[in-house]
């Protein structure tokens, strides 16, 4: 079992930055990808980005790729994202989640991941 928190979250001015928290606990990730999804009210929940924790190999969203960092830090079990140029479409509860082996560092279908986190609110002002 795996056990993801999310932390920081808040609200943003437009074209401010954010850096959020992903901490797994419980057992290691060492052979799984974590991914970043987020979901705006009234909209389905969409992947944002993804890293193996192995390798770091990462992929984006097109919405996202040139404004936010997916990173790790194998030794503290937490991952990160760093996000820039904030933009108000950017406002959503941004999720992690775990999924092990066999997996691709490409966006999966919901119902594919093995763990999820509660969510961290990140509300971007115009």
């Amino acid at each position: 079992q795996v056990h993801l928190v999310e932390s920081g979250g808040g609200l943003v001015q437009a074209g401010g930055s954010l850096r959020l928290s992903c901490a797994a606990s419980g057992r290691t990730v060492s052979r799984s990808v974590m991914d970043w999804f987020r979901q705006a009210p009234g909209k389905e929940r969409e992947f944002v980005a993804a890293i193996s924790w192995r390798h770091g190999g990462t992929t984006y969203a097109d919405s996202v790729k040139g404004r936010f960092t997916v990173s790790r830090d194998t030794a503290k079990n937490t991952m990160y994202l760093q996000m820039n140029s904030l933009k108000p479409e950017d406002t959503a509860v941004y999720s992690c989640a775990v999924k092990d082996p066999p997996y691709r560092i490409s966006p999966m279908e919901i119902n594919e991941y093995d763990f999820w986190g509660q969510g961290t609110q990140v509300t971007v002002s115009t």
